[in-house]
């Protein structure tokens, strides 16, 4: 008994009386002596009368032909936690894929996808350019052209030469009537960003002032966070089937690949 002795010792020396504690403590819950707790209601997570009227179904085909309460109940349970686990994967692979690491000093950019298209973009519109040019020189040479004896050809150019000619006419006076109105217009102003906490409602701005006046169109200091919204999409799905064991080979996964 060294070690009571021990404790014993070190209370005493503190001042502390562990009999009068004990009895304080017990004074002080004797509320809750005797008391009895209980647990809530059990819910289960899906309709009861259709999932035992399903699991009957199945079971006649079977053999079987009483199905408890217990089983449904379990059935309910065993699905939400199914349910949640799936969602719970979903999630972490829809934010590793969301995840940019544009931003980690480890990251090296090794080829830029994007500028590339837009260099092939823009030599697809200089060789576009360069034809549309050539074109517009042969159908002005054969616009002005003066020979008396003219093939058919020869009138079908002069013909497409006209066209092009009232096209770009058309195309010049739309221009300077856009640009006579634009002057017209004057220069368009800015317009006034709204406070940051300033609540629209009806077009309408109603905000809180000096903590407990509510007013039209003044700003509140407080600023509310914006709630953190994770979008999953058929891809992210299809990659949590693809690996999962139960489901890598299923029905399910072929279905969603043929989407």
């Amino acid at each position: 008994y060294r070690d009571d002795d021990d404790i014993n010792d070190v209370a005493s020396m503190a001042g502390v009386n562990l009999s009068e504690e004990s009895a304080r403590i017990m004074a002080t819950n004797s509320d809750l002596v005797g008391t009895q707790i209980q647990s809530c209601k059990d819910e289960p997570f899906l309709a009861a009368i259709p999932l035992h009227k399903r699991i009957l179904e199945t079971a006649k085909k079977l053999g079987i032909t009483d199905v408890p309460a217990e089983v449904v109940t379990f059935i309910s349970h065993a699905t939400q936690n199914r349910l949640r686990t799936v969602i719970e994967k979903v999630t972490v692979i829809t934010q590793h894929r969301m995840e940019s690491y544009k931003d980690d000093e480890w990251y090296e950019q090794a080829t830029d996808v994007r500028s590339q298209l837009k260099f092939f973009e823009q030599l697809e519109r200089l060789e576009k350019q360069r034809k549309d040019e050539q074109e517009r020189e042969i159908l002005l040479k054969a616009a002005k052209s003066r020979s008396r004896q003219e093939d058919p050809e020869q009138a079908r150019l002069k013909q497409k030469a006209k066209e092009m000619q009232q096209q770009e006419l058309a195309q010049m006076r739309q221009r300077d009537a856009n640009l006579t109105a634009l002057a017209a217009i004057g220069p368009r102003k800015k317009r006034k960003l709204d406070a940051p906490g300033l609540l629209t409602i009806g077009g309408e701005g109603v905000g809180v002032c000096g903590g407990s006046q509510v007013g039209l169109g003044t700003a509140s200091p407080r600023q509310y966070p914006r709630q953190k919204i994770t979008r999953v999409n058929l891809r992210d799905f299809i990659f949590y089937m693809e690996q999962e064991r139960e489901m890598s080979h299923s029905l399910l996964l072929y279905r969603a690949l043929l989407k």
